[in-house]
């Protein structure tokens, strides 16, 4: 059973159906399509784990048991334009967090476009501190998931999309709990120069199965850093290469075609299926 007494909002088995929201931003890519609820019979929960806002996604309540599912969204968007990401993960069995990042969704910042909606160096700045603050929320989210019951220590994984992405690849830097971890259409390497900037700590991946994928004509995060952080990373997943993939899909932009993105993210599943599977009976 999943336990709701540390799920702070309506009981964690609620049953409030679902909203679909299509965000578009710089760092948020075209992703997810209004779903019906007549045909998803499964639950959906807003609420507070650690003080963060979430949705918790999942079909039964031993989902659990298979693997515990972090998802983050891209730059100004929230996680409920992620509906479908997120049902498509509880789908395949996992217990899905959706979490708004600092400064988004229903904490958003008031003055958000006044302070991010600049250009250069300082836009950059502020867009990393949304990134670093976020990640650094992740292990105190995870230490309250395992202490209620709601993640177990060896089936934790995480996925992000654009900025999300950014988030995923910091997250591993600081968190060693999870086991598998997808950024799409993110970087590792920050476009200011910062300590924190995932690309330096490439001793802090391996045993994490990390999938990254990227879009080849994509102006908004270019996929050459994810490229070249993957090549960096082979050596030190030399005893265990499985655990490492790299994919760049050609002749896509940051905003990718439905079809595209279909493809992609059954590469997601995938992975996730592969590197958390069940448990064994």
């Amino acid at each position: 059973m999943l336990p709701s007494a540390l799920f702070h909002g309506a009981p964690l088995l609620g049953y409030p159906g679902f909203v679909a929201v299509t965000v578009f931003s710089r760092r948020s890519a075209q992703l997810s399509l209004p779903v019906s609820q007549e045909s998803i019979p499964m639950r959906d929960q807003r609420g507070h784990l650690a003080d963060i806002p979430v949705r918790v996604v999942h079909e039964d309540t031993h989902a659990g048991e298979r693997g515990t599912i972090l998802f983050y969204h891209g730059f100004s968007a929230d996680i409920d334009g992620q509906t479908k990401e997120l049902t498509s993960l509880a789908e395949a069995g996992y217990l899905v967090i959706g979490v708004d990042a600092v400064g988004h969704g229903v904490r958003r910042y008031d003055d958000f476009d006044a302070r991010y909606g600049g250009e250069g160096d300082e836009a950059e700045h502020g867009f990393l501190e949304l990134v670093r603050a976020s990640a650094a929320e992740i292990p105190r989210l995870i230490d309250t998931l395992v202490e209620s019951g709601l993640a177990r220590t060896d089936r934790i994984g995480l996925g992000g999309i654009s900025m999300g992405g950014y988030i995923a690849y910091r997250a591993v830097c600081l968190e060693p709990r999870l086991k598998v971890v997808a950024p799409i259409l993110g970087s590792p390497r920050w476009d200011v120069v910062h300590p924190d900037s995932p690309h330096l700590h490439p001793d802090r991946f391996f045993p994490t199965a990390l999938l990254s994928q990227n879009a080849s004509l994509d102006e908004a995060v270019p996929p050459e850093a994810a490229r070249g952080f993957h090549r960096d990373l082979a050596t030190l997943y030399a005893e265990a290469p499985e655990r490492l993939a790299y994919v760049e899909h050609r002749e896509c932009g940051h905003f990718m075609p439905e079809p595209r993105w279909i493809e992609l993210w059954d590469q997601v599943l995938r992975w996730f299926g592969r590197f958390m599977p069940g448990p064994e009976v």
